[in-house]
């Protein structure tokens, strides 16, 4: 496996059978405490919704309006004509997790919030396929900069979800400040 064999593609309705296949199935197949997020957590405004008490009946109700009405954003990734990856990025305004963090950049960031890639296809360019396709979909959105909040310190692939660290050094981020939790925030220039 390669990441030549790999298609990326953006989420929109049309793929949404696809990306529900995916939560459904091999995304969270080692990790399944974390199958019910449908990737809705930065999409809610979480001063308003208590998280803990979403069903995954919700989550994925949710998902699918957002994706079927274009308010939710990210890409997929396709071996052999299956999704092995995910990637949720989207303008910073979409997530309403971030409404209490205010951001003097904030009208013009890309938030790179979340990565999953089936087991099996760990470690073969499926997350760096999907940061770049991320990157260059924000850019021609007109945004200026990306942002991501990995975590150096991992205890495992399932606390990588936001995306290994190394992932976005080496794709050209710099650390911006410390984030909550472990979290390093880093950014990277779209210009």
């Amino acid at each position: 496996m390669t990441p030549s064999d790999l298609e990326i593609h953006a989420l929109t309705p049309d793929r949404m059978a696809d990306f529900l296949a995916f939560f459904e199935g091999d995304a969270f197949a080692d990790n399944p405490k974390w199958k019910s997020c449908y990737c809705q957590f930065l999409y809610v405004d979480h001063s308003k919704v208590t998280w803990m008490a979403r069903t995954a009946d919700e989550n994925r109700s949710a998902a699918c309006a957002r994706i079927g009405s274009g308010r939710m954003q990210g890409h997929l990734a396709y071996r052999g004509g299956k999704v092995v990856g995910w990637c949720n990025a989207a303008p910073r305004h979409m997530m309403d997790a971030f409404a209490d963090e205010p951001d003097p950049d904030a009208a013009t960031l890309g938030q790179i919030t979340c990565f999953v890639v089936a087991r099996a296809h760990r470690r073969t360019g499926v997350a760096r396929a999907l940061l770049d396709a991320a990157c260059e979909a924000l850019k021609a959105q007109g945004l200026t900069m990306a942002e991501a909040a990995p975590k150096p310190e991992v205890a495992g692939d399932a606390e990588n979800h936001f995306g290994p660290y190394s992932l976005f050094l080496g794709a050209g981020f710099t650390v911006h400040r410390q984030g909550e939790h472990g979290s390093v925030h880093v950014r990277r220039s779209l210009v």
